[in-house]
């Protein structure tokens, strides 16, 4: 499984989004790999524009499986927000909350992001 970023969720739901990673967020549908978790879902929810992407949404709802964010991956999550800040490096607290999850899970995540480059590895 492959916990999709919302860097890649919106070139999905979007008709005009870059089609190199609305075929990458493809691939990962049709073989049945792809996933998300709570902060993502937040994410897209308040981007919606259009009643077409809130049906999508709600679609994806039924379908997708969700990896929980816990009091395991909140710990983990707050480690890797230190750790981050003593290696000078910054990033969004969803970015760092979704990272921790899927770092909890054992799980990639797919991006457009270049935070997830570091806070994968750190």
């Amino acid at each position: 499984m492959t916990i999709i970023d919302t860097s890649l969720w919106v070139h999905q739901l979007r008709r005009q989004g870059d089609a190199k990673k609305r075929a990458k967020v493809e691939e990962l549908l049709l073989a049945g790999e792809a996933a998300w978790c709570a902060p993502i879902r937040l994410e897209l929810w308040r981007g919606v524009g259009t009643e077409k992407e809130a049906r999508v949404l709600r679609e994806y709802e039924q379908v997708l499986p969700e990896y929980s964010v816990g009091e395991e991956v909140w710990e983990q999550a707050c480690e890797l927000a230190h750790r981050c800040r003593r290696a000078g490096k910054t990033a969004p607290f969803a970015d760092i909350l979704i990272a921790a999850c899927a770092r909890h899970h054992k799980v990639e995540v797919a991006h457009d992001d270049a935070h997830f480059d570091f806070l994968m590895v750190i």
